[in-house]
């Protein structure tokens, strides 16, 4: 059904779709087609010590205010995380700011965190409890003269309303965001959200999203900082502002984060290099390019526990939960493994 009206989608300016897509979910217009495998065993799982139906989730960037993360769980994903969200309401970046790349099976976004606040998007999440697994990805503002303090007004705000929070240290589009992969900074930030979850007496699990595009001898250095504190999953990757030397589409030179399939192998490679490091001591949670079993299978493989998705979505649809799964299923049992957990690793 989707296929049918991507064409007449995609003449929509893509902020436009996306605010459009948003209602349809608010109002429950977009249904969830007949999923066979609905809690089958075969994708069951855990995640922070709460079971959940299956490995896959939305990742932050299309529930930007928490306003349709219950309908998405009807939509079959396994967990939920939404944002980015800083402390004060912004706007974010000046339009247009987010650009197709169909022929690449892509988006480039420049938003900027563009979202309406903690205090706001807080009360929504109070005011209408999660059906599911729900994660709140923070950030700080644009114009903050206290990054670190942002995270630490943000955690003060979510700590006791949801499941997860992840640290978003990767996003391109915020300046100087990305100088918190330094191992020092790294270790600072961490530190002081420790101390402040003690102070609230909280055992809210840290997650931290980091960007593809740093460096191989970073990866040793963040994997050290992440082993020495109490995360308990990394989400590999953000958008990349490289990579674009492939692209077909005339918007490739657009500013941004890129994401999408494009993303795909740099994404699995880097999986595939912390999984080594961290194994089991640390989940990683595995975004880039995710629009099929066989993409999510090949996650799985480079080490991913769980999966995430979002510009997977907007090229197949609301639907795409179940059709990965079925895809997936197949692959499974194909190559005799009796649940996705098999496989987890196995690239090695």
């Amino acid at each position: 059904m989707f296929s049918k009206f991507r064409s007449l989608i995609f003449k929509i300016d893509p902020e436009t779709a996306h605010n459009l897509a948003i209602k349809s979910l608010k109002f429950n217009f977009v249904k969830n087609i007949f999923d066979e495998n609905k809690d089958s065993p075969m994708f069951q799982t855990t995640m922070f010590g709460k079971k959940i139906e299956n490995p896959i989730g939305m990742a932050a960037g299309f529930d930007k205010n928490a306003e349709v993360y219950n309908a998405l769980f009807g939509l079959g994903f396994g967990f939920v995380e939404v944002g980015t969200v800083t402390p004060l309401k912004q706007y974010g970046n000046s339009k247009p700011r987010i650009f197709r790349l169909v022929e690449d099976e892509a988006l480039i976004n420049r938003l900027g965190f563009n979202n309406q606040g903690s205090k706001d998007i807080s009360f929504r999440i109070q005011s209408n409890i999660p059906k599911g697994l729900l994660g709140v990805n923070i950030g700080p503002n644009y114009n903050t003269k206290d990054q670190l303090n942002d995270y630490l007004i943000s955690l003060k705000m979510f700590y006791d309303i949801c499941d997860y929070i992840t640290i978003n240290i990767s996003s391109p589009n915020t300046k100087n965001l990305r100088e918190f992969h330094d191992s020092l900074k790294l270790d600072k930030l961490i530190n002081s959200i420790e101390k402040e979850k003690k102070i609230l007496k909280s055992k809210i699990p840290i997650v931290v999203k980091i960007s593809p595009d740093i460096f191989d001898e970073q990866i040793n250095e963040i994997s050290k900082v992440l082993l020495n504190h109490e995360v308990k999953a990394i989400i590999i990757s953000n958008t990349t502002d490289s990579n674009r030397e492939k692209l077909i589409n005339i918007s490739k030179h657009e500013k941004g984060g890129l994401s999408g399939k494009p993303l795909e192998i740099k994404s699995n490679q880097l999986i595939n290099k912390f999984y080594n490091l961290l194994k089991d001591k640390i989940k990683i949670i595995g975004v880039g390019g995710v629009d099929s079993g066989k993409s999510a299978y090949d996650k799985f493989l480079a080490g991913a526990s769980y999966i995430q998705l979002y510009t997977g979505m907007i090229y197949q649809g609301p639907n795409i939960v179940t059709k990965i799964k079925k895809e997936l299923k197949e692959l499974l049992i194909n190559k005799g493994a009796k649940t996705f957990k098999d496989i987890i690793g196995k690239k090695n």
